[in-house]
């Protein structure tokens, strides 16, 4: 006797959030996309998939993020329809439909915190934990691997056409947030999802060179200065170990790259075997730190971070200090030291 396997669903959501969802973004005239401040790979390439679709059904769409000081990531700047984008004075100042995605609470909207309120109408796409919640239609789902997941099932049914750029952006989504497939969020429904957006079009050598392939001469020089800086404290998260360092923005500016370029220095440092948690402080132009925490799957960063003032996922996180090195180090040591398992 066959057994007939049902597929698996990379995003699991009631049918009315999924219709109610359809029926507004059907509906709209226009839309304003909005993703997280210092956008990654799921908040750059969920936000232009969906942007791409509701120009295929005649809507007028506004993408941005609401950072103070607003600049295209550089190393996004290979994006298909990057060059959409718009800095955030230039949103409609009372949208007719916003969509706010991969954003888990309103200070990650920046300085377009506010736009939510005056929205005549609110979907909210999001798959992290700690999501607040912004009111709306909330396509929320914590399982799901990647925001990148919850819009390529919200685009299927809208009936929109899932091109080669549309499957290329939806997998840059899919393969930031997954670690190349690496991360336990990985499941065969994620790896369903791939299938379909390589049928699609979607060419994952090209999006590997792109993402992990090429480093600048810049950035390798960043790298250097953050691995002399590199410290080891194997008694810390209850035993686990800790391993943390920092750039500055006199490193950046010595380079010659901009901050989101150094992002990947985390996953350098996060391969140290000795400690359960990594983190990387990085200084932005204003003297604050942008600070990036990983977890090898002992502690819970996304909890820690949350309690600082930012969150993010259990095994990826991050938030903003404006202490210097000594005490942004304490704080987060401190937050470590009772910090929950997965």
């Amino acid at each position: 006797m066959t057994t007939v396997r049902a597929e698996p669903r990379a995003a699991n959501l009631p049918a009315d959030v999924w219709s109610a969802a359809v029926t507004v973004l059907r509906g709209a005239a226009s839309a304003t996309l909005v993703c997280h401040v210092a956008p990654d790979g799921d908040a750059l390439g969920s936000m232009l998939a969906l942007a791409r679709v509701l120009r295929e059904q005649g809507t007028a769409v506004t993408c941005t993020w609401g950072d103070s000081t607003w600049v295209v990531p550089t190393s996004y700047g290979w994006l298909p329809d990057i060059e959409c984008v718009v800095a955030p004075e230039e949103v409609p100042p009372r949208p007719e439909v916003m969509v706010v995605l991969d954003t888990a609470s309103r200070d990650r909207l920046g300085v377009l915190g506010s736009l939510a309120d005056a929205a005549r109408q609110l979907v909210v796409i999001d798959h992290h934990a700690h999501n607040s919640g912004l009111g709306g239609v909330q396509l929320i789902d914590p399982s799901a691997a990647a925001t990148a997941v919850l819009v390529e099932e919200l685009v299927r049914r809208l009936g929109g056409t899932v091109d080669a750029d549309t499957a290329t952006l939806l997998y840059v989504g899919l393969v930031t947030d997954t670690g190349s497939f690496q991360h336990s969020v990985t499941t065969p429904a994620v790896h369903a999802v791939a299938a379909r957006l390589l049928a699609d079009g979607a060419r994952p050598a090209d999006v590997a060179r792109q993402l992990w392939g090429t480093r600048s001469y810049g950035f390798n020089t960043v790298l250097g200065s953050a691995l002399s800086r590199l410290t080891l404290e194997p008694d810390a998260v209850a035993g686990r170990g800790w391993v943390w360092t920092w750039t500055t923005r006199e490193d950046l500016g010595a380079a010659g790259v901009a901050l989101d370029e150094i992002e990947p220095v985390i996953d350098v440092v996060r391969a140290t075997r000795e400690a359960d948690v990594a983190a990387v402080f990085k200084q932005d132009g204003d003297g604050s730190f942008r600070v990036s925490t990983r977890s090898r799957g002992a502690t819970d960063v996304g909890a820690v971070c949350s309690a600082l003032g930012g969150g993010g996922h259990k095994l990826a996180a991050g938030f903003t200090s404006y202490d210097d090195v000594d005490a942004t180090a304490e704080r987060l040591r401190a937050q470590l030291a009772s910090a929950p398992a997965p």
